[in-house]
């Protein structure tokens, strides 16, 4: 068994679980207002769109995780960056959206393409290690960085660019299942919101998770085939939705599943 945590750490996990839940409950909170607003059709298309969001900020958590290994920070300077990292999500992914959502109102022809970027996404995160579809230890840029940047400083600059790469996943992602700007944008609020604490909730948890990579990648699949195939195929939000939170379910179900029944299970 691990050590127990000391007072001030078990408080400090105690108040991110706490931040974490009530962010979560806010989300659904929303979810709920929406549909007693303007309906069943726009609130399955929230909580789509936040089911997709969520599964990319589980990502975010992977990548978070790897950066502050790699760089070796400290919790205190970790949840310092982690604001930074959090705030840096929230602007670009909703950046992102809002202009995407403007291209397809007048560009019709550029779902397709979205949908193929999306699959693109969905690819490279199936063969890559978590983390590493957004980070590359061995790029020039990354190592010209670490020799000449302080530790913190170029542990953020990574996440900055890793948040850039997971908001131009997210915009077409996003795209699948809404067109509505407040709901989009929303999704990805509300979404991104608890992600500070909800790393330090899970992120000890991560390596046991070893299939929500996998599911992530599921996700992305179904939306980019979705986006590519809408014209002859389409698909109501309520499947998309039932799919969407299946994969994400089966994902972290057969993880735990399979930590159960691991070898190293005591």
């Amino acid at each position: 068994m691990p050590p127990p945590l000391p007072h001030d750490a078990r408080r400090l996990r105690a108040r991110d679980v706490a931040t974490a839940l009530l962010c979560v409950a806010l989300g659904a909170g929303f979810g709920a207002i929406v549909w007693a607003r303007r309906g069943p059709e726009p609130a399955q298309q929230y909580l789509a769109g936040y089911l997709i969001e969520l599964s990319l900020s589980a990502d975010n958590v992977f990548v978070f995780a790897l950066v502050f290994t790699q760089f070796g920070l400290e919790p205190r300077r970790q949840r310092g960056l982690l604001l930074w990292g959090v705030a840096g999500a929230i602007v670009m992914r909703t950046a992102f959206i809002v202009a995407g959502i403007g291209a397809v109102e007048r560009f019709a022809w550029v779902i397709p393409i979205f949908g193929a970027v999306v699959l693109a996404a969905a690819v490279r995160l199936a063969l890559a290690k978590p983390g590493h579809a957004v980070i590359d230890p061995g790029g020039r840029a990354y190592r010209f960085i670490v020799r000449h940047a302080p530790k913190g400083l170029a542990a953020l600059f990574v996440i900055e660019a890793a948040d850039l790469v997971f908001a131009l996943d997210s915009l077409p992602a996003v795209l699948a299942v809404t067109h509505d700007r407040a709901i989009a944008v929303a999704s990805n609020l509300f979404a991104i919101l608890g992600l500070r604490s909800l790393f330090f909730v899970v992120s000890g948890l991560m390596a046991t998770l070893r299939y929500l990579n996998a599911g992530v990648a599921s996700i992305l699949g179904f939306v980019g085939a979705k986006m590519l195939l809408e014209q002859w195929v389409p698909v109501s939000t309520g499947v998309s939705l039932a799919v969407i939170g299946g994969l994400l379910l089966t994902a972290v179900a057969a993880s735990l599943i399979a930590r159960g029944t691991g070898p190293g299970r005591q």
